[in-house]
């Protein structure tokens, strides 16, 4: 067990707080998770009172008294540093902790991640309880990792505390040396913006008509990432003086303004994501209709945990209908579910599964968000289907260590993802081909990868790649256009959508034909462009017998010269007979410059062209409404078959397989139940 995620066995966990039940319950509790194939249990994320229930007063007796229960029954401990709740003493007498809104109201206590990471006084007591957790509890046999706070940046990943926007100025100071270089990167001449001393400068604040300056914003982004970051690594640098060289140190989450990829690197072992596919019936915040998905949405975000750590865990999973008393009504998983949804996050690569949570909190602002168990703690039938899921993954193990395999890769960039929030022309045409590329990738069965472009990205990440599509890169760079450059180079295939290479690190628009750096690799030249009018007519692209619909925006495109040639050309719409794709052979690869948006079609179109469309088809077909995703191992493909409806689904194997729940041989037409999971290998 203390190998966890090191590619020997499929763990299950769940989420535990002793301090929330009667002392006598630890016991029958601890019990009823061993018998029903729960291993670990992680704790303290919200207990910081409990050890230092006043200002350097320290008592270890709590979790003394429960590590001594969990070492008697062999039971395995995720233990947490619990700095996403600081105490109510700590607040009151050190208010200056607190985050605050854009208007500079304070968040006070009563809830929770309301403290700042940039807070002097919250980073000397972090400091304090981290070490006491650490060098008090680290030693002890039955923990075997540790998490860092809990869900960074959730709640909120804007700050404007007055500690912000010091610390802000002291980052903008190293990055830019002088004021000349910030008004230069900022564009400060536009309205008069001029800074002249930087007491001047501020974290972004309320303005006319909620117009900013966008370069700010930009930067004021990559600062709360840089705060998050630094933020763990203190408290990883701690941990570490003192855990057991085979335990891990990570966290949990993934939430906005917050480079995950870099932070893991510099500071975790892996990454652990929370899975709550529920999410997608949620009745007040997602989009309720059959484009969004619902809870197969939740593919998508295990993709992006898989971009920033291969080796993963999932550290709270969906176990029952998740709820404040103040928002998020859902219902609750219907049979099968839970294990559709953990073979989900199994499936897209996840070795640890750790269920939210045993059981329903009797009190405060989660008492709707149920666990395993209800209020009653009877048993239940979700409890049922954990222990048959234990045994399913019983199974299973070989699979272990498995990596997700895909030939089409989606690029991204905290740069571009980031601009694409603060600037409304970059959002409408980002979302619509994020979803229509997941959409494609996810109803035609071909497994997709996401990859970041970061700093040290080699051409060894990109060639595993057969095509790689990158919608919208607004932002570029000499350097990342290199890297894209060499892939193609070497043979890769590389999707090019509009809106591409027109702006630079500031965010400032370049003075250059575009696709600006994007332009010699794929001999594109945009000469004009435009939003699609909401009254216009359908604008259609013919493209060697397929007829693909423009999406939101348009480039108006055409080759810059011999080398490059005119592939699509608009049928319809206000401008017929003007070119819309370019392509160009480079190197052993090509490029292609798609000016529009995409939709799922015109993904579909791509990727069947390309070549890379539905590449299990010869071994195994099924209705869109299954996911088909394949993790390889010791050159054997383990193939997951996730049914996300409540209707039968038919499965055709055009091989043998092993049905690995079973291990019988299945081959031809198979009837897969409602919210029904298979694990298939070759006989």
């Amino acid at each position: 067990m203390e190998n966890i995620l090191q590619g020997d066995a499929l763990t299950l966990g769940t989420c535990y707080y002793p301090e929330h039940w009667p002392q006598d319950l630890w016991r029958s509790d601890l019990e009823r998770m061993k018998e029903n194939g729960i291993e670990v249990v992680r704790i303290a994320e919200f207990a910081w009172s409990k050890v230092e229930p006043r200002e350097g007063e320290f008592t270890f007796a709590f979790f003394d008294e429960f590590l001594e229960l969990v070492e008697e029954m062999d039971m395995k401990v995720i233990f947490c540093t619990p700095t996403a709740t600081p105490p109510a003493w700590l607040t009151h007498k050190y208010p200056e902790v607190l985050n605050a809104s854009m208007e500079g109201v304070k968040y006070r206590h009563g809830a929770r991640r309301h403290y700042n990471y940039n807070s002097p006084k919250y980073i000397e007591l972090t400091q304090i309880i981290v070490e006491k957790f650490a060098s008090h509890y680290a030693s002890h046999p039955n923990i075997i990792g540790w998490q860092i706070d809990n869900e960074l940046n959730c709640e909120l990943n804007n700050f404007y505390s007055e500690s912000d926007t010091i610390a802000f100025r002291e980052f903008l100071r190293e990055k830019y040396k002088d004021l000349e270089g910030l008004n230069k990167a900022w564009g400060t001449d536009f309205w008069n913006q001029m800074y002249t001393d930087w007491e001047e400068v501020y974290v972004p604040q309320k303005t006319v008509s909620d117009s900013t300056n966008p370069h700010r914003v930009l930067d004021y982004y990559r600062f709360i990432s840089h705060s998050a970051r630094k933020y763990a690594k203190l408290q990883a640098d701690i941990i570490r003086k003192y855990i057991k060289a085979e335990d891990f140190v990570t966290t949990n989450g993934m939430f906005g303004h917050l480079d995950n990829h870099q932070m893991t690197k510099e500071s975790l072992d892996f990454y652990t994501y929370d899975s709550y596919p529920n999410f997608g019936y949620s009745l007040d915040m997602y989009d309720p209709s059959p484009q969004a998905l619902r809870d197969r949405w939740w593919s998508h975000n295990l993709a992006e945990t898989r971009s920033i750590s291969s080796r993963f865990g999932i550290m709270e999973q969906q176990s029952g209908p998740n709820g404040w008393n103040t928002r998020m009504e859902a219902p609750a998983p219907r049979p099968g579910q839970l294990t559709l949804w953990t073979m989900q996050s199994i499936a897209h690569g996840a070795d640890f599964i750790s269920y939210f949570r045993w059981r329903t909190c009797t009190m405060g602002t989660e008492i709707y968000w149920h666990g395993i168990l209800d209020y009653s703690d009877r048993d239940n039938r979700r409890l049922s289907e954990v222990k048959d899921l234990r045994e399913k993954l019983d199974h299973i193990t070989e699979i272990a260590g498995a990596k997700y395999q895909a030939q089409v890769g989606v690029i991204k960039d905290y740069d571009n993802v980031w601009d694409g929030e603060l600037d409304a022309w970059h959002k409408r045409v980002e979302k619509a081909s994020q979803q229509a590329l997941f959409e494609a990738t996810q109803l035609s069965h071909t497994p997709m990868d996401y990859l970041y472009l970061q700093e040290d990205t080699t051409l060894d990440d990109l060639v595993p790649y057969k095509v790689l599509f990158y919608p919208h890169a607004t932002i570029l760079t000499r350097e990342r256009i290199a890297l894209l450059e060499a892939y193609v180079e070497q043979g890769g295939k590389l999707v090019f959508g509009c809106r591409t290479g027109y702006k630079d690190m500031t965010g400032q628009c370049v003075m250059e034909k575009l696709p600006g750096l994007a332009r010699k690799m794929t001999g594109a030249d945009v000469y004009e462009y435009t939003f699609i009018a909401p009254d216009s007519e359908t604008v259609t692209i013919e493209w060697d017998g397929d007829m693909l619909e423009a999406n939101v925006f348009l480039d108006l495109v055409e080759p810059m010269d011999d080398s490059a040639k005119q592939e699509g050309t608009i049928v319809t719409g206000d401008y017929p007979g003007a070119g819309a794709l370019v392509s160009k052979d480079f190197g052993q690869g090509k490029a292609y410059y798609y000016g529009t948006a995409f939709t799922r079609k015109s993904a579909e179109s791509f990727m069947k062209k390309l070549g890379v469309l539905s590449p299990l088809a010869d071994l195994v077909t099924a209705p869109p409404t299954c996911e088909i995703a394949v993790r390889k191992k010791d050159e054997t493909p383990y193939i997951f078959i996730l049914n996300f409806k409540k209707e039968n689904a038919r499965v055709t194997f055009k091989q043998a397989v092993v049905n690995l729940y079973t291990g019988e041989t299945l081959q031809g037409d198979v009837e897969l139940e409602g919210y029904g999971t298979l694990v298939v290998k070759n006989t």
